[in-house]
């Protein structure tokens, strides 16, 4: 296939695939009012599908999925039972219990679309993977936002229309990757190690890449997750009718621009500058999120488009710097476990702000985000970085 139509076809999949990933969110007011569901449940949700990621992730590296199996046939297989378990909660959810168990599974098997869709990349662009990478976070991103414009007051769809319609881009994404085929770079990743665990961890510039990732994934999904309810917050304190499916939309979509704009920016600046900058940046968002709800409207929009642009620019490049801080032989583990504790931190990170913020502290409410603003001190974790072959 003609190399200047695979990296779109690759780009429309993990966009399409991904789009099931925050639809939980996206309809959960609804959800809350057709079920009965408690209040405290935006943090829940969003971290059952981060577990469920983790758990695939580890599930796919245990049995060495992507080496015994076609990645796109493994994609195609993953896209048809996490669009499945996206429409069992039409079909089946009548509780909290049930809609997390769904939400769940659904991470897991997303853990065959995201990572997988980027392994593809890998197997079919031998140079230029950084730039390509870029793009691909940035599908992500936007597939990650389109639930949100689905519930935009101009469509007025029922919550249930848009599980069926994010299910059905899944299974697009699926058969677009099997159309497109295994890339000629395909090789062989190698099984987790867990014997290679310390290895990877003694070296001084794999850690602090990958502690910028963990304080990048602190802050990440939750700012995600909770938009929605910053923006009602902001609404309702200064008496304001906005648009906030469309609202949450525009703001994490713009991320997808920052991760494209990254990815060329890191071929002149460095993956290191890009990454750092943009973590120093919305964390700083973090830090002072509590003056944003005291601003007049322009202000506040600047605020959160500027949060949501720098809060997943970096998310590329420190995957950048993982990869060439990785012994060749030991990346596969190195990738597994950077990303396991990346969602494993982002799940806590959501189950302690969605108690935080509904708990009657000093900190709770509009207070509750600035404690998103760890992420940049973990993702600054004193360790030197070195140059490879240093």
């Amino acid at each position: 296939m003609n190399q200047k139509t695979v990296l779109p076809l690759i780009v429309l999949s993990q966009f399409a695939g991904t789009s099931i990933w925050f639809v939980g969110n996206a309809i959960l007011p609804e959800l809350k009012q057709s079920l009965h569901l408690p209040e405290q449940g935006s943090g829940l949700i969003s971290s059952a599908v981060n577990i469920g990621f983790v758990a695939g992730t580890l599930f796919s590296a245990f049995a060495a999925l992507a080496d015994r199996f076609s990645p796109v046939r493994l994609f195609l297989a993953s896209a048809i039972l996490g669009a499945l378990s996206n429409l069992a909660i039409i079909w089946f959810v009548t509780d909290i219990q049930r809609l997390f168990w769904f939400r769940f599974s659904t991470g897991f098997f997303l853990a065959g679309i995201y990572p997988i869709g980027m392994k593809i990349a890998a197997d079919w662009y031998k140079e230029g993977l950084g730039k390509a990478l870029g793009w691909l976070v940035g599908a992500l991103v936007i597939g990650t936002a389109f639930p949100y414009l689905l519930r935009d007051r101009k469509f007025d769809l029922p919550w249930q229309t848009a599980l069926y319609i994010t299910s059905a881009m899944a299974l697009l994404a699926g058969i677009l990757m099997t159309w497109l085929g295994d890339g000629p770079h395909r090789k062989a990743a190698g099984k987790f190690q867990w014997n290679a665990i310390p290895a990877i961890f003694s070296s001084p510039s794999w850690r602090k890449a990958a502690f910028g990732y963990f304080g990048h994934m602190w802050e990440l999904y939750t700012f995600w997750g909770f938009l929605p309810l910053i923006i009602a917050l902001y609404a309702s304190k200064h008496q304001l009718v906005l648009n906030i499916p469309l609202l949450s939309f525009l703001v994490i979509a713009s991320g997808g621009i920052s991760c494209v704009l990254g990815g060329y920016l890191s071929s002149r600046l460095g993956s290191n500058v890009v990454a750092r900058t943009a973590l120093y940046i919305s964390g700083l968002c973090c830090l002072f999120s509590v003056l944003m709800f005291n601003v007049s409207l322009p202000f506040f929009l600047a605020y959160i488009f500027i949060w949501g642009f720098t809060v997943c620019a970096d998310s590329p490049q420190f995957s950048s710097l993982v990869s060439q801080y990785s012994i060749a032989e030991q990346r596969g583990t190195a990738f597994t476990i950077y990303n396991a504790i990346g969602f494993t931190i982002s799940s806590l990170s959501l189950y302690l702000m969605d108690t935080l913020y509904h708990s009657s502290s000093n900190f709770s409410g509009e207070r509750s985000f600035m404690l998103l603003g760890l992420g940049m001190l973990l993702g600054n974790f004193p360790y030197r970085f070195k140059r490879p072959g240093r």
